[in-house]
């Protein structure tokens, strides 16, 4: 079975979908249509815009997402029989399954990076890489911390990414190396994703996702949350309102993912990041890039 996946924050880079934008003349049409919507030539950015521009919340997101989901709508015979998304990434999994429209998923999620710069500025916040231990390790770890710190990001055997408090989470760094972990680094990131830290944003982002239409899509999600086949328009809108303090389930994913009959999986987007880490979590698993 076909498995396509979206990679989220972190796989932007200079001159992204500007090979799209001047061959094809769909993806050009949707990359005016996103500058329409956005308000601002975020084209200008993703071509020719420095990395620091390109790191700015309200452009990285809507960026790689526009990415994403452009280039699924380029690739001929694009049929997908299952799809995921790793945080921000599920957005563009939503688009690609037919579940949200081109139109409302940008604008959920130029929602969501501008609710989550809110959140990140009310308490200081930010996020570690974990190598080299167990999961159950770096979550007892966590839990014995005094102040907010939670595994944020199941990304693939000994590699998590906890989130929190920055008090907490350089605590924690401690901790797991003194427990065996090979590297604890603390992560250049604007605040505490996938942790309570977010909850303001959530409540924002509810709001916004309870208002948008989502329809029956043409095959499974499996979303971060649960880590589950999803096909439950309902159900897939009561996960993502979940999912920006709940951690990203993506090895649990992808292993599911496998028991159910995937035989490839197809990145599509910025970057190879999702594709390495699938082979990570399941060595024999074939991967493409689109």
């Amino acid at each position: 079975m076909k498995a396509y996946v979206f990679p989220g924050q972190g796989a932007q880079f200079t001159g992204m979908g500007k090979d799209l934008y001047e061959n094809s003349a769909l993806a050009k049409e949707l990359f005016e249509k996103a500058n329409e919507i956005l308000g601002f030539r975020i084209t200008d950015i993703m071509f020719e815009g420095t990395a620091e521009e390109l790191k700015e919340t309200k452009v990285t997101q809507p960026a790689v997402f526009l990415h994403s989901v452009i280039l699924a709508k380029t690739i001929e015979d694009f049929k997908p029989e299952m799809v995921a998304g790793h945080s921000l990434g599920e957005f563009s999994a939503l688009v690609a399954n037919g579940t949200l429209s081109f139109e409302d998923g940008l604008k959920l999620v130029s929602q969501r990076a501008l609710a989550m710069q809110k959140a990140c500025e009310i308490t200081p916040s930010t996020m570690a890489a974990v190598l080299g231990l167990a999961d159950n390790i770096v979550e007892e770890v966590c839990a014995s911390i005094d102040g907010v710190v939670v595994a944020a990001n199941y990304n693939c055997p000994g590699q998590l990414v906890i989130s929190g408090e920055t008090t907490a989470v350089e605590k924690a760094c401690e901790a797991m190396k003194a427990a065996g972990a090979k590297r604890a680094l603390i992560l250049p990131v604007g605040g505490a994703f996938h942790s309570p830290m977010m909850e303001p944003a959530r409540e924002e982002l509810a709001a916004a996702i309870e208002a948008t239409t989502f329809s029956t899509p043409i095959c499974p999600v499996y979303q971060n949350v649960t880590a589950n086949a999803v096909s439950d328009a309902n159900e897939i809108k009561k996960n993502l309102i979940i999912q920006l303090t709940a951690p990203v389930k993506w090895t649990q994913s992808v292993q599911q993912m496998i028991a159910d009959g995937a035989t490839l999986f197809t990145e599509v987007g910025p970057g190879k990041v999702l594709a390495g880490l699938i082979n990570k979590i399941d060595k024999e698993a074939v991967t493409a890039n689109a």
